[in-house]
Parts: structure tokens; C-alpha cells; sequence
């Protein structure tokens, strides 16, 4: 499984830990978010990760940026995309389970290395449950077509 992730300046170290961690789960990991601590606008780096998931160069997203709230808000306007900011483990496993996320956003000021590796692996290890869920998340597209 391949791993876009990207972030503003604020995340440039978290996305290193992280980025590192995914590799030793063994998971294919793609950089995109900048690699400089100049202050930089998250939403073009949102993008670039929700970019790689659309054009199938990624199968999930990691968006990083200070507090994960902005980066979540712009990976949301992009079609197709279901991003959820987490900053504990339960929100990020059932926003697998049952809205099928398939971008993972965090705030690096707001959560610390070993808790967004936690957040990172229990997003990773949820599968989509369908079902009842399904029917909310086509009535969810349903709003992103009419919009």
C-alpha cells in the first residue's frame, strides 16, 4: 500500500517521523508536503496529497499541518476526498470503519509523536465496515455532486 503525505511548515519534522514510521510498518510512502520551515499555505500542500489519492499514484493520505483543522477543511473541498482530523486513536479507527476516510489529518502543535503514530496505525489496521455506513457515505457524494 503506497502513502501520499504532506504538510505546511509547521509539520515538517512530524511528517519525518511519520513518513519514517510508515516505512517500517512497510508501507510505500510518497513526500509531498514541503520540506522547509518557511511559513507556507496549508491548503496547497492538502491538495497535493488529495492530488496523488485521485490520479491512483496513492492508496491514503496523510496531511499534517499545525493544529490539522485547515489542512482537514481543504482536503474536504477536493471531490471524492473524506478526510478526518484526529487527535486520538478511536475517532481515527471508526473514521475508517464508518465514513471510509481516506485522507488521515492531525495537528503537529496539538499531538505528539508517539500518539500520531498510534493515531496513524489504528486508521491503518480499521477496514471499512459497509453496510449501513455505505448508504451514509453515497448520501455524502450525493451532496458533493449537487454542490
Amino acid at each position: 500500500m503506497k502513502i501520499a503525505i504532506g504538510n505546511d511548515h509547521s509539520a515538517v519534522h512530524m511528517r519525518e517521523v511519520i513518513a519514517a514510521y510508515l516505512r517500517e510498518e512497510g508501507y510505500e510512502v510518497e513526500e509531498v508536503g514541503t520540506f522547509s520551515t518557511e511559513s507556507s499555505n496549508y491548503p496547497e500542500w492538502g491538495e497535493k496529497v488529495c492530488e496523488k489519492i485521485l490520479n491512483k499514484e496513492a492508496d491514503l493520505g496523510i496531511a499534517i499541518c499545525g493544529t490539522g483543522v485547515g489542512i482537514s477543511i481543504a482536503c474536504n473541498k477536493v471531490k471524492g476526498i473524506r478526510a478526518c482530523c484526529c487527535s486520538e486513536p478511536y475517532s481515527s479507527k471508526l473514521s475508517r470503519q464508518h465514513n471510509n476516510s481516506n485522507v488521515l489529518c492531525f495537528g503537529a502543535r496539538v499531538v505528539g509523536e508517539e500518539l500520531a503514530k498510534m493515531i496513524v496505525s489504528e486508521w491503518l489496521n480499521a477496514e471499512f465496515l459497509g453496510g449501513r455506513h455505505q448508504k451514509r457515505i453515497d448520501m455524502i457524494s450525493d451532496i458533493e455532486a449537487r454542490q
